[in-house]
């Protein structure tokens, strides 16, 4: 039963996925045969926003291309994480992962309902997630010379052009252009996201622990 939850998993999120798909702006519309919704449509939404939001909208806030580059962004990075915590688990890098955690010494830090706690290995991954989390939100907040920040900055020279950007979502489905490009940079971080939405769909159905159904994903390659 578990390859059909899964498949019936997928299917759930691909159906879903759709209806948020946003079309470009017929000023701007790239070449796809899949730009189903009418660009207008789209279009208005960033308009009310803009109005009813001003203060959140010159900054990237709300439906623009600047949050969908950083919500995919970061949904990319979650895969990284999730397979090198897979691969963690299945080469036994995470020292005694059965070992329970002693009440007495971590007190309620460790416990899951009660005085029952967690395992080393689950104590381990979770601060590590701490760790990983800390690290990406001072990439938005505190970018490299060479990065981009979380938000627009009105004081930035490049602002102007940075807006101009922002205000040309990608519609439905990019143009396939392969290397260092926006429109690669944004078709991975739909289909990470996609991932991540299909993968927890899976837990839920499945009830299993999501390394143990990513891992079934591979065929067992982690472990």
């Amino acid at each position: 039963m578990s390859p059909l939850r899964t498949l019936v998993t997928l299917f759930v999120s691909l159906s879903a996925v759709s209806a948020f798909a946003p079309s470009k702006p017929a000023a701007s519309q790239r070449a796809t045969a899949l730009n189903i919704a009418p660009p207008e449509i789209y279009q208005q939404a960033q308009k009310d926003w803009e109005t009813e939001f001003a203060p959140l909208a010159k900054y990237g806030w709300g439906p623009s291309v600047q949050a969908e580059k950083w919500n995919g962004r970061h949904a990319m990075f979650g895969w990284v994480f999730i397979c090198a915590t897979a691969y963690a688990k299945g080469h036994g890098l995470i020292p005694d992962p059965d070992m329970l955690l002693d009440f007495k010494e971590w007190g309620t830090l460790a416990t899951i309902s009660g005085k029952e706690t967690i395992t080393n290995e689950r104590a381990i991954i979770l601060m590590a997630n701490a760790h990983f989390f800390a690290v990406s939100l001072m990439a938005t907040i505190c970018p490299l010379p060479f990065g981009d920040s979380l938000l627009l900055d009105p004081n930035d020279p490049m602002y102007e052009k940075q807006a101009e950007r922002n205000a040309q979502p990608f519609g439905y489905l990019p143009a396939l252009k392969f290397g260092l490009t926006e429109e690669a940079e944004i078709i991975n971080g739909r289909l990470a996201m996609l991932g991540i939405i299909s993968l927890v769909f899976a837990t839920a159905v499945e009830q299993k622990p999501m390394l143990d159904i990513v891992n079934e994903w591979v065929g067992g390659l982690y472990y």
